[in-house]
């Protein structure tokens, strides 16, 4: 139990987008985790008291996944959601998930569907050093955030906080929150330039 709430401590300290998210969601709420990778953040929210599952497709991950004792799914959101019912959960989380989606609009009304809210956290691609590294290198940028090359990367879509605000005005979702982070501390001023990773709840 002691090693539990130390490595959730150490976690929150260095995700404060989960912290962020832990913050957000009530106890007793449902939740689905919409690539939930190795279930840190489901495995948070269970301790928390918050009814989760994940789905998931790398096999590897969802070992992890069991071994921290959450509930997931093996499969491809891109494959479709329509086995789950509206409004099913309360929440939705697409947390560094959906730049790597072929599909990222269709996932996200999917999962307006099925949850009542949903929080997206997507890497900035907006920051400061991603536009200093191709005005100066002329090169697709490697940076802690985005540490693959052009060729082995996850991601197929590359967002700025400002392209995600032009998205949600254009089909219509409401923006309940927002939040902004850099390494470890929330940005407040001018997110577009300055924040490394986006958090949004819309509706």
């Amino acid at each position: 139990m002691i090693a539990s709430k130390v490595l959730s401590s150490k976690t929150l300290r260095e995700r404060p987008d989960f912290a962020y998210i832990l913050d957000a969601i009530s106890p007793g709420s449902r939740v689905l985790d919409l690539g939930c990778g190795n279930g840190d953040l489901l495995y948070l929210l269970k301790q928390k008291g918050i009814r989760g599952q994940g789905i998931e497709k790398d096999e590897d991950a969802i070992v992890e996944c069991i071994r921290k004792g959450v509930y997931v799914h093996h499969g491809d959101i891109d494959e479709g959601l329509s086995h789950h019912e509206d409004k099913r959960f309360d929440y939705v989380i697409l947390n560094q998930t959906i730049q790597e989606t072929r599909h990222p609009g269709d996932i996200i009304k999917e999962g307006l569907r099925i949850g009542k809210r949903v929080i997206i956290v997507f890497p900035n691609f907006g920051y400061w050093e991603v536009r200093f590294r191709i005005l100066f290198q002329g090169k697709t940028p490697v940076t802690d955030l985005l540490p693959y090359r052009w060729f082995n990367t996850p991601n197929l879509h590359f967002l700025s906080v400002l392209d995600f605000e032009e998205f949600c005005q254009l089909r219509g979702f409401t923006v309940e929150d927002k939040a902004f982070f850099t390494d470890l501390k929330q940005v407040k001023f001018s997110p577009n330039f300055f924040s490394k990773l986006a958090l949004f709840q819309i509706r």
